[in-house]
């Protein structure tokens, strides 16, 4: 198997510590680099430091929300093309309204199957390498 460089990088943003080992395995797993961050200040302050391909949000964050956090990052022209995935175990139909008003790419409930998160990544990260 030869060398390859490592496909793109992602930052998980979520308090679950299970759930981020269960991400971060699977992510590293399938080549993706990962960066993981604890609540929604840390999220905000490291996807501007480094800027990932793509960024899976929770919605139930401490200090602050993934609404804030993917608004943020959305109503900014330096940020704004990161493509984000809000994973949340919120189904109402007002919040992913609100998570696509915030600029939101994706929805997706939890529980969730991994393939499902993998598939949604690579459609959106290569859509995004394509149109940048």
């Amino acid at each position: 198997m030869t060398e390859e460089s490592p496909r793109a990088r992602v930052l998980v943003v979520d308090d679950e510590p299970d759930l981020i080992r269960i991400l971060e395995f699977g992510l590293r797993a399938a080549g993706y680099q990962v960066e993981i961050a604890a609540d929604g200040q840390e999220g905000l302050k490291k996807a501007r430091e480094i800027r990932p391909d793509i960024i899976l949000l929770d919605l139930m964050l401490p200090k602050l929300d993934g609404y804030k956090v993917c608004r943020l990052l959305k109503f900014d022209e330096r940020y704004r093309h990161i493509p984000i995935i809000i994973l949340s175990a919120r189904t109402q139909e007002g919040d992913q309204a609100l998570a696509k008003e915030m600029g939101a790419n994706r929805f997706i409930t939890k529980p969730y199957e991994f393939s499902e998160i993998l598939s949604h990544i690579e459609a959106l990260v290569k859509a995004s390498s394509v149109s940048s």
